[in-house]
């Protein structure tokens, strides 16, 4: 009876926190362009400040991360088959997630470098 009446409250904390994460997305936004026209940059000088903070790498680097995490998934769950220890899946996770990441900056900065 217990599970039942905390599986309904799942999909309703998940969509509070997803709305909170959006709307303070979109207020950090507006804060940011008021602070510009603040400043009294003019609209082609926003669009070029914009347009120089995009990072064109990014698709590669969570092509990494999800690549290191899957390997991270697959050896994790190998071990655990071949053990009888049941902590291989996240250990291995958190082990190829993290340098998943550190590969994709580095890489990220010898390429803005060129």
């Amino acid at each position: 009876m217990r599970e039942e009446v905390v599986a309904v409250f799942i999909p309703i904390v998940i969509a509070v926190v997803t709305g909170l994460v959006l709307v303070t997305v979109f207020y950090l936004r507006s804060k940011e362009k008021q602070a510009l026209i603040d400043k009294g940059l003019s609209a082609e000088d926003m669009k070029e400040y914009f347009r120089e903070k995009k990072d064109p790498y990014v698709m590669m680097k969570i092509g990494i991360v999800i690549l290191f995490f899957g390997l991270g998934l697959g050896f994790g769950l190998m071990l655990e088959d071949n053990t009888t220890k049941e902590y291989w899946v996240p250990f291995s996770l958190f082990t190829f997630s993290g340098v998943g990441f550190i590969l994709a900056n580095v890489i990220s900065k010898k390429m803005n470098k060129e």
